[in-house]
């Protein structure tokens, strides 16, 4: 994991920021859609599904390759479901996250044991299910449901 945690946005115009992550990464455009914004980049739901579903598909990687199993590629969705609250505001109402492996769970070993646990040490994930309830499932490359 990097040990850089902090990022820095500058806006460029209207809603359009540019969001730097150190000097060694691309620089990142976020925009609201229209009509508020221009639609230029990944919007803030958006980028908050990503890291849900970056941090929820690299766990799932680390517990498998722990055990020496090669799941890739793992492909991951991430579904937000946005909504006013009890204010009228809106807000990420929950996010539904489906992880699929890139091979057929008879090829893995160790693999419930993984899908026990791997959820626990994703660090974005369990920060932010505190705040937005986080679905999961899991399926194999045949489309078996695993969890």
């Amino acid at each position: 994991m990097s040990a850089e945690k902090t990022v820095h946005l500058q806006q460029q115009q209207d809603y359009r920021f540019e969001i730097r992550f150190g000097d060694a990464l691309p620089v990142l455009q976020a925009d609201e859609g229209p009509p508020l914004g221009g639609g230029a980049g990944p919007t803030p739901v958006q980028l908050l599904a990503a890291a849900v579903g970056n941090c929820l598909s690299a766990s799932l990687l680390f517990a498998l390759r722990k055990y020496k199993q090669a799941p890739e590629p793992i492909a991951c969705t991430v579904d937000a479901e946005v909504g006013r609250n009890a204010d009228g505001r809106l807000r990420v109402l929950g996010l539904a996250v489906r992880l699929t492996l890139g091979v057929p769970a008879a090829r893995l070993e160790h693999l419930d044991r993984v899908l026990a646990s791997f959820e626990a040490y994703c660090t974005v994930t369990q920060s932010v299910a505190v705040a937005i309830p986080v679905s999961l499932s899991v399926f194999d490359s045949l489309g078996a449901q695993l969890k």
